[in-house]
């Protein structure tokens, strides 16, 4: 895949991204939102600039087939997530505001993290939204970058944007829209780290140097 089409694809999905945000919210002048989608901007141009063009494809078409349904229900629910604290911003409060404070951190938290993604993915090629090993691109074992310090980097970031993303756009009720990837990531990592343990060469000899899979000192 060309790195013009990412940038075209990505265009597209911003401003979906944008229309379902500021429509739910049926105004412009919401400052969260608009802080929210330039973080967002911002990190995926980076990410648009520096992914290998072949991870995108292997991730929007793992393998060259269709992806799972799974992970167009997790789609729906981040598009839903975003509507829900559009609505919450400009429209209805379902839910108690979110604490000042508590946005900021969690705006802080959300930039960061989803940065530490989009490094994962730089810094490992093979970064697929299936489970599998990608013999055709001549899959191997990757342990620069954030890989250093934990088995699956980009998802324990991934866990931290989908908790800090509803607070930081100051609704409780898109923390809770989006909660159920939390589960489906952990899964995601059990059954990975497993998988890799069996099949990919050197991986066993990796996990016992890089003891912990998430978060250093703890799992």
């Amino acid at each position: 895949m060309k790195r013009w089409l990412m940038f075209v694809q990505f265009c597209g999905f911003y401003i979906l991204l944008a229309a379902v945000l500021f429509g739910g919210a049926g105004r412009f002048d919401v400052p969260r939102l608009w802080a929210y989608i330039g973080a967002y901007l911002a990190i995926m141009l980076v990410g648009v600039s520096v992914l290998d063009p072949s991870l995108y494809r292997e991730r929007v078409r793992p393998g060259g087939k269709r992806r799972p349904w799974s992970l167009h229900i997790l789609s729906a629910l981040f598009v839903t997530h975003l509507l829900v604290a559009g609505i919450e911003a400009g429209r209805y409060r379902w839910t108690p505001p979110v604490p000042l404070a508590v946005e900021c951190a969690a705006f802080v938290a959300f930039t960061v993290c989803f940065a530490v993604v989009v490094w994962a993915m730089h810094v490992n090629p093979f970064y697929s939204s299936v489970v599998r090993i990608q013999t055709e691109r001549g899959h191997t074992l990757v342990t620069a970058g954030p890989y250093r310090w934990v088995r699956h980097p980009g998802y324990a970031a991934t866990i931290v944007v989908c908790l800090a993303s509803g607070m930081a756009l100051g609704s409780w009720a898109a923390v809770v829209v989006l909660f159920p990837i939390v589960p489906f990531v952990l899964f995601r990592v059990v059954t990975e780290d497993a998988f890799l343990k069996k099949n990919l060469p050197g991986y066993p000899e990796y996990a016992a140097r890089v003891s912990h899979r998430l978060l250093p000192g703890v799992w």
